[in-house]
């Protein structure tokens, strides 16, 4: 049965963010920020081409679905997602 542990600490939390939008975006720059359930993210990639922004959006909520689920899912919330092209800066 696969069971993500409910009581990561902050640093593991933004590491298994991290790794699994590394997972589903390969080669994107990926910023983690946040703690307490609340996170902001920052992604950046040449796979955003052509995407509006609820695609990409999509594409880096996808990638983190487990770690939002049930009551006492480590992620709560994602504050901020900017989802950027190569050489685009966040707004």
């Amino acid at each position: 049965m696969s069971h993500h542990n409910t009581r990561m600490s902050a640093q593991e939390t933004l590491e298994a963010i991290r790794s699994r939008i590394a997972s589903a975006i390969p080669g994107a720059h990926i910023q983690v920020d946040g703690g307490g359930g609340h996170y902001s993210i920052s992604v950046t990639s040449t796979q955003f081409e052509g995407l509006n922004t609820l695609k990409k959006k999509r594409l880096v909520y996808s990638a983190i679905t487990d770690l939002m689920a049930g009551d006492d899912a480590p992620v709560h919330a994602v504050d901020r997602l900017d989802t950027l092209l190569p050489g685009e800066r966040a707004r």
